[in-house]
Parts: structure tokens; sequence; C-alpha cells
């Protein structure tokens, strides 16, 4: 449940409405401590937001590949070009690569690859 519990607050907070859905395994390991996960998915959901003022869509869905685990935070927002991209320092504290591109049907998806090792976390829709 740490997507859900994360993004929630934030999407109640937004001042628009926001259509969340997700598409994560509840079984699916992150091989990094859960708090900073947390803190990344945070940070890339609260830029994805600002980048819908008047609200939209947020898709975040997850997979497992052999290069390790890869969560795509995807948004109706304003394109890759014209919006703030911080990277957060959660990511660079779990080693993980963010990749920003833009959406075909408009907005940004953010990919998060968590690199393949031991877990000491679980990630939970």
């Amino acid at each position: 449940m740490l997507v859900e519990s994360v993004t929630a607050p934030l999407l109640i907070e937004h001042p628009a409405a926001v259509c969340l859905e997700m598409d994560i395994d509840v079984e699916m390991p992150i091989p990094c401590d859960n708090q900073r996960a947390a803190d990344l998915i945070i940070a890339l959901c609260t830029q994805a937001l600002t980048a819908m003022p008047d609200g939209g869509d947020l898709l975040i869905t997850a997979v497992e590949t052999a290069r390790g685990i890869e969560l795509e935070i995807a948004d109706s927002g304003t394109d890759v070009s014209t919006r703030e991209r911080h990277l957060p320092i959660a990511a660079a504290a779990i080693q993980a690569d963010l990749t920003w591109q833009n959406c075909p049907q408009g907005g940004v998806a953010v990919t998060i690859l968590f690199p393949g090792q031991s877990a000491s976390g679980r990630l939970a829709a």
C-alpha cells in the first residue's frame, strides 16, 4: 500500500480533480528502503501535480525487468520542456535512475529504475 498511502494525501490537497489509476502487483519487491522509495514517489508525484493545476490524470505503473524494477509516473500535465524536473535526493540515495519523456497523448512520464539488488523493502500498491 506504499504508493496509495503516499499519493492519497497529495491528491486530497490538490486544488483540482485528478483521476488516479494504478497498475502495480502488490507482491512486487522494491530493492531499497521503503521510506526512501516513499520520499521519491512523493517528490515525483508532487512535480506531476504541479504540472496539472487544472486537474487531469495520473497513472502509476510498475514492472519487473532484467534491469530491476521500473516504476512509471505518467500525467496529463504540461510537456517535459515546460516543467520543473528536479532530481530528488532520494533518487541518488537509492541509486535509482530517472528518465523523463513526453507521452504521445500529452503530458509526461517519469520512469524510475530501481536497480536489481537484494530487496530490503517492499512496495505495495
